[in-house]
């Protein structure tokens, strides 16, 4: 009976914005905190049933995120104006996260350090090398991309590395690539980021 009504005329417990302001957006289904930021649906479809659809039709809420623009837009009830709206959700999480770790959180265990490399980088869909400079309490300086390459190898060179982490006064480096590949058909999700801890030292012939 819900889905013939405008989710104005629902009851107040089961809108899904009055859901997020009374129990928390945890409380809040992926089709739920999708149907928010849609906003409307499409006739005689609310955005509930909108968000719902496309979460079938692309198997998860992080895949309809990572899609490409294209395939995104051609899906019922999308379009190009809901595309920039999600992508623009979506890196405001992943900047959240990094300005909370640059603000005091430490990177001082292997799964801190996964969590962050995991929402930065799962959904590339090319390999990248990457360096993550940490102070000498293991606190984040900076994360930086420093090669790209194709979906199956980048190029790393070593001299660079050591190079940026003396400039950025670095204590430790944790360098890391991801693995496009594992996310889409081996790993399970979590398991396509590869990272090691080095220490980074003074490094006399640096300068020449």
């Amino acid at each position: 009976m819900l889905g013939l009504m405008a989710i104005r005329d629902w009851p107040t417990d089961e809108r899904p914005r009055e859901k997020l302001l009374d129990k928390g957006a945890a409380a809040l289904s992926d089709a739920e905190i999708l149907a928010i930021l849609l906003r409307t649906g499409t006739p005689g479809r609310s955005a509930l049933d909108l968000a719902r659809d496309a979460l079938a039709a692309f198997g998860s809420l992080r895949q309809l995120i990572a899609a490409d623009r294209g395939r995104f837009c051609a899906a019922a009830g999308l379009g190009l104006v809901r595309y920039a709206e999600l992508q623009a959700a979506a890196e405001i999480a992943r900047r959240q996260l990094s300005q909370s770790l640059r603000a005091g959180p430490l990177l001082a265990s292997p799964k801190a350090t996964r969590d962050f490399l995991s929402a930065r980088l799962r959904d590339l869909e090319h390999e990248v090398f990457c360096c993550l400079y940490l102070d000498k309490r293991h606190r984040l300086i900076q994360f930086e991309e420093l090669f790209r390459g194709t979906i199956d190898g980048a190029s790393v060179h070593p001299r660079e590395i050591v190079k940026l982490a003396l400039q950025r006064n670095a204590a430790a480096v944790i360098v890391a690539h991801n693995h496009p590949l594992c996310f889409i058909a081996v790993s399970p999700p979590g398991l396509g980021v590869t990272a090691s801890r080095v220490w980074c030292g003074p490094h006399p012939g640096l300068a020449r």
